[in-house]
């Protein structure tokens, strides 16, 4: 079994968010980058597969030679080689398409990508290369289960979940839960170590009309003064909802 892991190259949540050209590009200064969170989910996922069932796993990032730090972290976690598109990733749609270029040159069976970014949560990849591909696609996965070309997935809908039997090849938009926190693996050093011999291969990426593009960002509004209404001061706590805060 042949899995690929797509991986983004986001912002760890701690760092400060800053945007330069008048708020229409992300400021990268300063920024420590992490492997998405629920790519880190659906890589551990893959890996589990390599050890218990014999399957390869792969990695794919779109992006920069800024990137290859957090491909390598994913190849010392265990994956057995990376690929890097080397362009910058405009939108959704133009990911989808680089990405969908490798899988149809790779062959894979198994194509495992966070639900969303950790940065932009846009939420479109996956289901954008499964309609490239035409490929079955489940979304929100928390459990996967290959037997063959048999696939058994559980995945979360609105109230509850849902259990979904289909075959290969797939493309799943997972979450917290194909592994739990306690599950996610810390390099070692004779991982960080291995990574460094692995192979990372750098492709050019194939022609798309980019047909979006950020015009501007914002940064949420500051959080205004609190005030305090004194317990038994019920009408001026109803003038302040009434007039000021306008929410009754």
């Amino acid at each position: 079994m042949k899995i690929l892991v797509c991986i983004s190259h986001v912002p760890d949540t701690t760092s400060k968010i800053n945007f330069s050209n008048g708020d229409s590009q992300f400021d990268t200064n300063g920024v420590q980058f992490v492997i998405n969170p629920n790519d880190e989910f659906g890589l551990t996922r893959a890996i589990w597969f390599q050890e218990q069932q014999g399957a390869t796993v792969t990695v794919v990032n779109v992006g920069g030679p800024e990137t290859e730090p957090t491909l390598r972290k994913a190849l010392a976690i265990g994956a057995n080689e990376a690929i890097r598109v080397n362009a910058n990733p405009t939108d959704s749609f133009f990911v989808a398409k680089q990405i969908a270029e490798v899988i149809k040159n790779g062959d894979y069976d198994v194509i495992i990508a966070g639900k969303e970014s950790l940065d932009y949560n846009g939420g479109m990849v996956p289901g954008m290369i499964a309609g490239i591909l035409n490929y079955n696609f489940l979304n929100c996965c928390t459990e996967i289960i290959v037997d063959g070309d048999s696939v058994k997935a559980v995945r979360e809908i609105d109230g509850g979940r849902e259990t979904v039997s289909t075959t290969l090849p797939i493309i799943i938009g997972g979450q917290k839960g194909l592994v739990e926190e306690k599950d996610l693996r810390i390099p070692n050093m004779r991982g960080i170590m291995t990574a460094r011999t692995k192979i990372l291969t750098i492709i050019e990426p194939v022609s798309v009309a980019v047909n979006t593009k950020a015009v501007k960002f914002e940064k949420p509004a500051p959080k205004s003064a609190v005030k305090l209404i004194a317990a038994d001061n019920l009408d001026e706590l109803i003038n302040l909802l009434h007039n000021e805060a306008k929410v009754i």
